[in-house]
């Protein structure tokens, strides 16, 4: 019975998030990628440098500086039932402009498909379960180009959304990102726009009658193929790195989300337009050991007494890098801090220059 309520229940999420603009659709974009901007609590997109623009900033992939990089990263959420997987490829085209792809998933496998349990006589024959997988998929290309103004870079995101839930519904999607970057005098600016033109996603379903008769006899709606809509979100930051000592190193972050899709609870709270700010700190030892920290998900908050209070997140991280291969660990959570439901996050990186082959003649 568990699974059966597991099982309509995600149904039911999904067509309750597909009615045109709503808070949080795919939010599964909103986790984030690689453990170094994790473990600073996503206060990244001044920074980012490396093959993780192309889901931060696509415009830091012109900082980039080795022909090409890859990026793997693995995640488990809730006691390792939810599992979060990323890969990304970036390479430079020229002196001016690099590219890149990312692919995210985020799902959930093997859950039990308890609706066809009981038969047409009634009885209960557990050769009728199943089971089926309920995952999320992002295929983001990302091009970066250095402006003619000295310091400025600019790039841009097409990605191709895919929503699966088993046989019983399917989406797809399309969206554009848009990003710049500005360093001046020893400060970072970086401008990220999400959804720049909203993101629609279409979802279908297909339900068999057996299905269609569990939610009738449950009181649930049956979902109708419909359109998704994700809103436009910008995320503002300033940045500045500061040479301590000859190997020590500190860089700081300081982003603010402007969302547009109604109030939320975050510090800054409004509507349509809320403001969460978050910041992010990396200590560097010779460019080679780093520690990492960070605060996110300022929340407003009322306790049993009724006095409201702020809660926040910290997040934390540490990193190694030797000769073009960096492994990243990050202490962090998707932000539900009051049940302290931490996960430990591992990226790694390859930095891979090409090979100059020479060959010698001999008279």
């Amino acid at each position: 019975m568990r699974s059966l309520l597991l099982a309509i229940t995600l149904l039911t999420s999904a067509v309750l998030s597909a009615q045109s603009a709503r808070k949080y659709s795919n939010e599964f974009l909103a986790i984030g990628v690689g453990a170094r901007a994790l473990g600073m609590s996503n206060s990244y997109v001044t920074t980012v440098n490396d093959v993780t623009s192309g889901y931060w900033n696509p415009a830091g992939l012109t900082q980039v500086s080795t022909d090409f990089q890859i990026g793997l990263m693995h995640a488990e959420y809730f006691a390792g039932i939810a599992k979060y997987d990323y890969g990304g490829f970036a390479a430079n085209i020229d002196s001016a402009s690099a590219f890149g792809f990312s692919i995210i998933r985020f799902g959930v496998d093997d859950i039990p498909n308890t609706t066809q349990l009981i038969d047409a006589d009634g009885n209960v024959d557990y050769d009728r379960i199943s089971s089926f997988s309920v995952a999320d998929y992002a295929f983001m290309f990302s091009y970066a180009r250095k402006a003619k103004l000295k310091g400025l870079s600019y790039g841009a995101n097409v990605k191709i959304i895919y929503r699966d839930v088993g046989d019983f519904a399917s989406a797809w999607g399309f969206g554009l990102d848009a990003g710049a970057q500005y360093f001046h005098k020893g400060w970072k600016m970086g401008l990220m726009v999400r959804d720049v033109t909203s993101t629609f996603n279409a979802w279908s379903f297909s339900l068999s009658q057996e299905t269609i008769d569990v939610f009738t006899a449950t009181g649930n709606e049956i979902p109708e193929n419909s359109i998704e809509v994700t809103l436009p979100k910008a995320i503002l930051g300033i940045g500045r790195e500061v040479k301590i000592s000859n190997k020590f190193n500190l860089l700081g972050e300081l982003d603010f989300d402007f969302s547009t899709d109604g109030k939320r609870n975050v510090l800054i709270s409004g509507d349509p337009v809320s403001i969460d700010p978050h910041m992010g700190l990396e200590l560097g030892f010779n460019k080679m050991i780093f520690l990492r920290a960070g605060v996110g998900n300022i929340q407003k908050v009322t306790d049993i007494l009724k006095n409201d209070k702020y809660t926040y997140q910290p997040n934390f991280g540490v990193g190694i890098q030797f000769k073009g291969i960096a492994l990243d660990y990050a202490f962090s959570d998707i932000g539900d801090q009051s049940d302290a439901l931490y996960s430990n996050i591992f990226s790694l990186r390859f930095d891979i220059k090409k090979q100059v082959h020479t060959q010698e003649r001999f008279n």
